[in-house]
């Protein structure tokens, strides 16, 4: 779905480096969570809500279209950096623009506070050779920062397991490893990095992030 404003141009035609750019403000944050509505097992399926532009857009922002589940973490004000909704069908301009609007009225989206606050929207047709029971459907690649939490409970069960020393005699009979295993220590290190810039992400003097601790005055002398 994510290609279809390639493979079957419309309104708004756009190539991947265009998709891509738009989500990822800054090198790191990179990593993209998916939605997609309606998800049906049945083209033959006839009972399908309604499925106008902002039932869709609106759909596509609740976790349970969500391909990422992430738990809620209350510490950390978790919000979108960048939406880009891709939608399928016969779609006039002026319904995106209206439900643009809606959303916005309703703040069904919390984004970061240090960039631009706006969905932005992609135009595609319907394929020709699949026949669907609803008229348009949606795709959305969004930077969301509670993605740092599947890196949290990563590094949660990567340090049980080497607290154990579990599954590590294998890695030591390769010569890399043969004299020390810092090359995890090093590539945790770059993991926990990740997820203090995405949960910096959230506030508001993110552009200040050098992603190097801040050392306190009275400690350094």
């Amino acid at each position: 779905a994510s290609t279809t404003t390639l493979r079957y141009p419309g309104y708004m035609n756009n190539d991947l480096i265009g998709l891509i750019a738009s989500l990822i403000p800054t090198p790191r944050l990179h990593f993209l969570m998916t939605g997609y509505t309606p998800l049906t097992l049945d083209h033959k399926i006839s009972n399908v809500r309604k499925t106008t532009v902002l039932d869709v857009m609106r759909r596509l922002l609740q976790p349970k279209n969500i391909m990422v589940s992430t738990p809620k973490d209350r510490r950390h004000n978790h919000c979108y950096v960048s939406i880009l909704n891709i939608i399928q069908g016969e779609v006039d301009p002026t319904q995106v623009h209206k439900s643009l609007q809606r959303i916005r009225e309703r703040k069904l989206a919390n984004f970061i506070p240090w960039g631009p606050a706006s969905i932005q929207v992609a135009l595609s047709k319907k394929s020709p050779y699949i026949q669907t029971a609803h008229r348009v459907s949606g795709l959305m690649l969004a930077n969301h920062t509670s993605i740092s939490s599947l890196f949290s409970k990563t590094l949660q069960q990567y340090d049980r397991l080497k607290a154990r020393g579990a599954f590590l005699e294998q890695f030591k009979k390769e010569k890399m490893f043969s004299e020390g295993l810092e090359e995890f220590d090093s590539a945790r290190e770059v993991v926990q990095q990740l997820i203090d810039e995405y949960q910096a992400a959230t506030q508001a003097d993110y552009k200040m992030y050098s992603g190097v601790p801040q050392v306190n005055a009275k400690s350094a002398e």
